[in-house]
């Protein structure tokens, strides 16, 4: 593989990861603000699928976060204390660029 194609790679693969993050951020936002909204609106708000919203509540689960859906409010939120800094990582890359 030529060294200008596994740069490309290399690009792509960091330009997806921070559109995860950026999007990680958004929903981490979103569910502190308990405006989620349901599934459908949730995907609609972050510009996705809502199998890639399935996907990013997973991903938070990962972290440690407990993620439950209120009926009464339309929203999901956060059922323990957790401290999510995608912001920092998301800074780190523009200095590093």
């Amino acid at each position: 593989m030529s060294c200008i194609i596994h740069n490309y790679l290399i690009y792509r693969t960091l330009m997806k990861l921070i559109e995860q993050l950026q999007l990680l951020d958004r929903l981490d936002s979103l569910i502190r603000r308990k405006g989620t909204g349901n599934y459908q609106a949730l995907a609609s708000r972050l510009g996705t699928s809502p199998r890639n919203v399935y996907n990013l509540l997973e991903n938070l689960k990962e972290f440690g976060a407990k993620i439950e859906y209120c009926k009464l409010r339309s929203s999901y939120f956060y059922a323990n204390e957790i401290e999510l800094d995608f912001k920092n990582l998301l800074q780190a890359n523009k200095y590093e660029n």
